[in-house]
């Protein structure tokens, strides 16, 4: 299926040269003189980066050959994080550089959404909001428990949140993933 002008939207997953993007800015441009055009920033899966693109009545593009698929994270060998289908046992490898950043938030067995482009895994999704423990930060500081100073902490991961001085180590926090902010000590 192919998209044209009218059809676009923030969102939207389109391919462009073979190459998979989703809309995330959309303008719709009608000008003084001359026919409406389309302004948007696309975001490549495959390398992340935005790219700025006008669309013209007539200009086409096509539907990208996407598919998600829940997968177990199992281990980072040092190149490659390795994932598993839990139904068909089948593992697959991602380089770490497609899995970029969302690995500081993965632990062994955390399930992910993995994208496949033309059966190719291109990247992850984590969830938004992962439960870690800390596993290193200052002690407490008496008396400061609704204060607005935030001291750094390490979290089994090794990813580094900033949070609130009365919270300790040795706690399991809850973590926004796409913002990398602490939102709330877990209850366990």
């Amino acid at each position: 299926m192919s998209y044209s002008m009218g059809d676009l939207k923030k969102g939207l997953k389109i391919e462009i040269d073979g190459i998979p993007y989703k809309i995330v800015e959309y303008q719709h441009v009608k000008p003084g003189k001359g026919p409406a055009f389309v302004r948007v920033k696309i975001k490549s899966f495959i390398d992340g980066k935005v790219l700025e693109k006008t669309f013209h009545a007539g200009d086409k593009c096509e539907t990208p050959n996407l598919e998600e698929k829940e997968m177990q994270y199992l281990y980072d060998d040092g190149e490659f994080c390795q994932f598993m289908d839990t139904e068909t046992y089948e593992q697959i490898a991602i380089s770490d550089e497609e899995v970029g950043d969302n690995k500081k938030w993965m632990l062994d067995g955390t399930m992910v959404n993995v994208l496949f482009h033309n059966g190719r895994a291109i990247g992850i999704e984590i969830p938004q909001v992962v439960e870690l423990k800390i596993i290193e930060t200052a002690p407490d500081f008496r008396g400061d428990t609704q204060g607005s100073n935030k001291k750094p902490a390490t979290l089994e991961t090794g990813a580094v949140v900033q949070i609130p001085f009365h919270i300790l180590e040795g706690e399991v926090i809850r973590v926004d993933t796409v913002r990398g902010e602490y939102i709330e000590k877990a209850n366990k």
